[in-house]
């Protein structure tokens, strides 16, 4: 059975290629998924500031994540949220894994003011207030850095038919980009939104993103903030005006 959707006569302005590469932005096809913006991330006391990090450059790109996802519900696109973190047995932390930590001035499992860092269940692993999920967004706990390894994230987004990912949050070294390259390997047609991600400082996340668009998109694409907003806002609009195609 055939299904009709608005038709949109416009992309994001993305780097290095139009995208989704075959025009197919729609909120039965692509989905906003955002990174870790957990409390351990973005605010005093937790993780990052516990090894010395300044937070507030994360904190910055919380009202560009804000109307990402404000967008995106507006427009009835499918939203994912992923947050990292260990069972309180911490099984899940590999040998190597406590070796890298014991080496930081915050160890995995050692309490802060939140509880323990990036202990799932505690204060300081819950998304921040102003990203709160919905009921019906999915919340992907994973014990790693990328949200595809050792998550159901793959299986949830085939079962609504996603190919394409808009990706955001922290920080842009580790968890997107470990994310957005396990997408791209999974077929999935990656956007990452250059001003709504963020690292520890500016050669980290020019790298990162530089990493993404190589080769010609090697991993996928970047756009602003802006570009991605507007494109999912004229969703409404040519849905309201019943431009429609037909799948």
């Amino acid at each position: 059975m055939s299904s009709t959707f608005p038709i949109l006569t416009q992309a994001p302005a993305s780097k290095p290629y139009a995208w989704p590469h075959d025009a197919s932005l729609s909120p039965y096809t692509t989905a906003l998924l955002i990174i870790d913006m957990q409390r351990d991330l973005l605010s005093e006391g937790g993780y990052l500031s516990s090894q010395g990090h300044s937070i507030t450059r994360f904190q910055a790109i919380i009202p560009r994540v804000v109307s990402l996802l404000s967008a995106f519900r507006g427009a009835g696109f499918p939203i994912f949220h992923t947050r990292e973190g260990h069972d309180s047995h911490m099984a899940t932390v590999s040998s190597r894994e406590k070796h890298r930590s014991n080496l930081n001035s915050a160890r995995i499992g050692s309490r802060g003011p939140m509880g323990k860092l990036l202990i799932r269940g505690e204060r300081g692993h819950d998304i921040i207030s102003e990203l709160c999920p919905l009921p019906s967004e999915p919340v992907i706990d994973k014990p790693g850095r990328g949200a595809f390894t050792n998550t159901e994230l793959d299986a949830a987004l085939k079962s609504r038919g996603i190919r394409n990912l808009v990706v955001c949050g922290v920080t842009a070294d580790a968890c997107v980009s470990s994310t957005a390259r396990e997408a791209s390997d999974r077929g999935y047609d990656v956007l990452v939104v250059e001003d709504a991600v963020e690292s520890v400082n500016d050669e980290l996340k020019e790298w990162s993103l530089e990493a993404i668009r190589i080769e010609g998109g090697l991993f996928g694409v970047t756009s602003s903030c802006r570009d991605i907003v507007h494109v999912v806002e004229s969703w409404v609009n040519a849905k309201s005006k019943g431009n429609h195609w037909t799948r």
